[in-house]
């Protein structure tokens, strides 16, 4: 094996050596992303291991923007990555294991609409009780705060994907006796990754809706603020100074399209070659910078040594392998995925008994408000995912369709779209307040700020994924206009639309905190709802009536998706998948 290695790194450093003789502007480019993220990761460092702070004194001048912009960043990033590693493990479990799934989806229903306050007051209490002496513990609890608000959508779109992967691709990984790694890098992870990536964008997108709470939160007498964009914004709201929030508005929304194009649409472009169709031309999606990287020599030549030393190990690694050693790793697999199913259930059932006995305090007039309270919720919850979907249809067609529309738009709604709504919540007030609408209604205006754009990412997917071939035909046949959506368009992004609308509504719910009970300018304002009394009962530290509130929102949001999301979603995957 050593032998092997040297080889390889022998001919890797030769290609190495011959690849980079001439450095070109994309060299000097990608040498300086790889310096500033050296930079971005020594400050966080700093900061993560720095003395405990519970309370921070957030600098309002506009030159601390970019520091505190670099905080909310990398807690972004850092979620993301916990997201993306969530959503391939546990959206792989549930898509391929029955028995789990019964236990997983409905749990994923309740964790994507339990209110990031449900949890915090445990969470960060004991985070910091676990770092007593440095701010690990509050950065820690801020990062899972904001994955809280990104891993749900991207892993029920996962889930679909790979439950929907063509029935004859799978037959012909069986007849070439795929192992399930193989299974999974060259069948199902491709056949998701287009609606991977659109809901990553959004689960970015939700990570920041709730960047104000997950990094300035108060728990009873107890202030936890954290430097960052959300604690810059939570002072100059409360303050209500108003040069401080726009300087806070244009630095989240320089830092949100710097990320788009560094980032994202490359990544979208990238995705492309991933579409599912056996003929047809669709017009191909551009990214400048990713057409920079692709001149860079020096990734090349990274690119290359990765490769060769992988190709070396692989033929390494190939020797024939007995049929009972291949079922081995199979049985093994089946046996984990048991005990960690059993080791879950035992977990759920120790939380169920604990918080027995934190509810049995709870009067029997309280449930009964609470229980009118997330009917009153739900309400306003499916009012926001109906309005949502009446402009979000529409609207992701048309950019899902059109390259040209994609790369035009695409920076704007991901601006949009990544925009924390609770920032432009003392306007949106301000304007209801003018027209005479009062929190009741307005709520529903704030939750769709948030939600509406689950709808719209999880369209645009749905819609690029659609073959081009069965576009070309319709083109043949002079098929357009209504007969066009109904018989193909609306049809083809259907899974990807139920996707959107079980996502967007378990969004509106755990925005429902921050929509019913607004805090602006010394002033409090709500209207009854269970988001209403989830905020009250975390602001007051009444963990009781918080966690009957979350067990009422958890009952509410398993019923309705058993009785009405689920059976839309197997409508959508039976008959109307494009790849089936």
């Amino acid at each position: 094996m050593t032998t092997l290695w040297l080889r390889a790194w022998g001919d890797a450093t030769a290609f190495l050596r011959r690849s980079t003789r001439r450095f070109g502007a994309a060299d000097v480019a990608v040498l300086a992303a790889v310096g500033g993220i050296a930079f971005a990761v020594s400050r966080v460092a700093a900061d993560f291991t720095g003395v405990l702070r519970p309370q921070v004194e957030i600098d309002l001048s506009p030159r601390a923007l970019p520091g505190y912009a670099l905080l909310s960043l990398s807690r972004g990033i850092a979620a993301y990555l916990l997201s993306l590693f969530f959503t391939l493990g546990y959206g792989y479990w549930a898509a391929k294991d029955r028995r789990a799934e019964r236990i997983l989806i409905p749990l994923l229903d309740v964790l994507q609409s339990v209110p990031v306050l449900g949890f915090m007051p445990g969470l960060v209490l004991a985070l910091v009780a676990l770092f007593p002496r440095s701010n690990a513990g509050l950065e820690l609890a801020a990062i899972v705060m904001i994955f809280t608000g990104q891993a749900w959508n991207m892993t029920f779109s996962f889930y679909r994907s790979v439950r929907s992967v063509p029935a004859d691709q799978l037959e012909v990984a069986r007849t070439y006796r795929f192992s399930w790694t193989e299974r999974f890098r060259w069948v199902e992870l491709p056949a998701s990754v287009i609606g991977l990536v659109w809901n990553s964008m959004m689960s970015m997108a939700g990570g920041w809706f709730f960047l104000m709470v997950s990094e300035a939160f108060v728990l009873g007498d107890k202030d936890f603020r954290l430097p960052g964009l959300g604690s810059y914004m939570s002072v100059a709201v409360a303050r209500g100074d108003g040069p401080a929030m726009a300087w806070a508005v244009l630095a989240m929304t320089l830092m949100i399209v710097a990320l788009d194009q560094l980032l994202w649409r490359p990544v979208v472009v990238w995705s492309q070659k991933f579409r599912q169709e056996d003929a047809g031309q669709a017009e191909a999606a551009e990214s400048w910078f990713l057409e920079v990287l692709r001149r860079s020599r020096l990734l090349a030549a990274g690119g290359a040594l990765v490769d060769r030393a992988g190709a070396a190990l692989r033929r390494r690694s190939r020797p024939a392998v007995p049929a009972a050693r291949v079922a081995a790793p199979g049985a093994a697999a089946q046996a984990l995925a048991v005990a960690l199913l059993v080791l879950l259930v035992a977990g759920l059932g120790a939380a169920a008994v604990q918080l027995v006995l934190l509810v049995r305090a709870v009067p029997g007039r309280e449930w009964a408000m609470t229980v009118a309270a997330a009917l009153a919720t739900l309400g306003r919850v499916l009012a926001s995912t109906a309005l949502g979907t009446l402009w979000a249809l529409p609207a992701g067609l048309a950019i899902g369709l059109s390259p040209r529309l994609s790369r035009l738009l695409q920076p704007v709604v991901q601006v949009v779209a990544s925009f924390p709504a609770p920032m432009l919540f003392p306007a949106a007030i301000a304007v209801l307040a003018k027209l005479g609408v009062g929190l009741g209604a307005g709520s529903v205006v704030l939750m769709l700020l948030g939600t509406q754009w689950y709808i719209l990412f999880n369209v645009v997917a749905g819609a690029m994924a659609v073959p081009a071939d069965l576009r070309e035909a319709a083109r043949s046949y002079r098929i357009g206009g209504l007969a066009l959506f109904r018989r193909l368009l609306f049809p083809s992004v259907l899974p990807y639309l139920v996707t959107g609308w079980v996502t967007a509504a378990g969004g509106a719910w755990n925005a429902s905190i921050v929509s019913e009970y607004v805090t602006t300018q010394h002033r409090t304002l709500s209207t009854f709802g269970l988001g209403a009394r989830v905020s009250a009962a975390a602001e007051h530290a009444d963990f009781p009536l918080l966690a009957a509130s979350v067990v009422v929102m958890s009952v509410v949001v398993v019923l309705f998706n058993r009785l009405v999301w689920r059976p839309v979603s197997d409508l959508a995957e039976r008959r109307y998948a494009v790849a089936r």
